[in-house]
């Protein structure tokens, strides 16, 4: 058995082999089916003759329709007319299921396709994408343990929110409230003073129930957090983690982003320094653009799209109010109404990929905090210890995955950047 993707590097050509897939598409002519199988890797043409193969592999093959599963025996040979370059001529056909008539065809609804997600996702346009998740995930995996990060598990089921309570699932724990991770963050506070280099990548849950092109009420999130460092070494992280996966998905992956839109040169090309610039500096640019926006408001689309535009590189916006954010993240010494934190945002209308800051140490100043947010510091008494028992300077950030993916891949719309999408609409298949 071999696989297309071996077939279509030329690995193969001249030899019998056998292939095993499912039919991508059919038509007959004449004496000849020509059928396109696909397997994970790609699509390939075989041509089957009614005099080449036995009376019985042609009747099969005439009477297979799309998605029906098939292995084929046959020769490799170079035809510049079938898709990619190659194809199989066929010595045997056997169908091992025929399949009904599939219910997708062109031209339908975004929402019909939706609701076949579970067919929809055998499309090449589909498993495209996910070829491309997998070389992303692989990438930060592989960027964090080479700079020597521990890999750690938090729960998914927490007692309290960290990114504030509106956007929260409520679950029933035999009795009790308990709720779905908006973060590792709070956990992580805790790991880094034991383990110091910490990152992990698993799902998180956000009850927001904002309908756009880039928002998930599931998605996977990377996450990091370093003991003894402040936002700048994090912010090097950031770029650095974004630069390797563009790197290996443009090394690994290059006919995969060219079928959505990219260049292999385009990922290339993105490299460390990303421009930086401050919150209140963005602000001065967008007022440049005619865009007026009150001081202390989070970045919007609008905002984004415009301080994002013409730029080939993700940019990085730092030192925002601290009126608008988390309870957790330090103030700036030398503005106090500000806070080390900081946002990597990227173009093509998919915003923010990296929210991330230096800690807030100060026992005290965390539950003043907690207070203005309308929350109990007694709920946090297992967080408030990790600044009561050896704390230090720690940083760290959160990466929404499928963000990158959509930014990496070039998507209209995020839901594409995973398989079984959920929204504020959606939960099902």
């Amino acid at each position: 058995m071999v696989s297309i993707a071996e077939i279509l590097q030329g690995r193969h050509t001249g030899k019998t082999v056998e292939l095993r897939g499912w039919i991508y598409r059919t038509r007959s002519v004449g004496g000849k089916v020509f059928v396109v199988l696909r397997d994970a890797t790609g699509i390939l043409q075989v041509t089957i003759s009614r005099d080449g193969v036995p009376e019985k592999s042609f009747a099969a093959a005439e009477k297979a329709l799309i998605e029906s599963a098939a292995v084929v025996r046959g020769k490799v040979v170079e035809d510049k007319r079938a898709p990619g370059g190659y194809e199989i001529r066929a010595e045997d056909f056997q169908v091992l299921h025929f399949a009904q008539k599939f219910p997708i065809q062109e031209d339908l609804s975004e929402e019909f396709l939706l609701d076949v997600r579970h067919l929809w996702v055998r499309s090449q346009r589909m498993t495209t994408i996910f070829r491309i998740r997998h070389t992303t995930f692989a990438a930060v995996h592989q960027y964090f343990r080479d700079h020597g990060f521990w890999e750690v598990h938090p729960p998914m089921i927490t007692p309290a929110g960290s990114e504030g309570g509106a956007t929260l699932f409520e679950l029933d724990y035999f009795g009790r409230k308990a709720y779905l991770t908006q973060s590792w963050q709070l956990y992580a506070e805790a790991l880094v003073l034991a383990m110091e280099k910490i990152y992990y990548i698993g799902p998180s849950f956000r009850a927001e129930k904002s309908r756009t092109t880039r928002h998930l009420t599931e998605y996977w999130h990377a996450e990091m957090e370093q003991a003894w460092v402040g936002m700048d070494e994090v912010i090097r992280h950031a770029e650095g983690v974004i630069s390797h996966a563009c790197q290996r998905v443009a090394e690994e992956r290059a006919d995969d982003i060219v079928a959505l839109g990219r260049t292999p040169d385009f990922l290339k090309a993105v490299k460390p320094p990303f421009e930086r610039l401050t919150y209140e500096e963005a602000l001065k640019i967008l007022k440049a653009k005619g865009i007026e926006f009150e001081w202390g408001k989070d970045l919007r689309t609008l905002e984004e799209r415009a301080l994002t535009e013409g730029k080939s590189k993700p940019i990085v916006v730092t030192h925002y109010p601290r009126i608008s954010q988390a309870f957790y993240k330090a103030r700036d010494s030398k503005r106090p109404d500000l806070v080390l934190g900081f946002d990597v945002i990227a173009g093509d209308g998919v915003g923010e990929v990296v929210g991330g800051s230096e800690r807030e140490i100060d026992l005290e100043a965390i539950k003043k905090a907690l207070v203005e947010q309308g929350e109990d510091p007694k709920r946090y008494e297992w967080y408030l210890d990790s600044r009561r028992y050896g704390s230090v300077q720690h940083s760290g950030f959160g990466m929404g995955m499928e963000r990158l993916i959509q930014w990496i891949c070039k998507l209209d719309h995020i839901r594409d950047a995973v398989p079984f999408p959920r929204t504020p609409s959606r939960f099902s298949p």
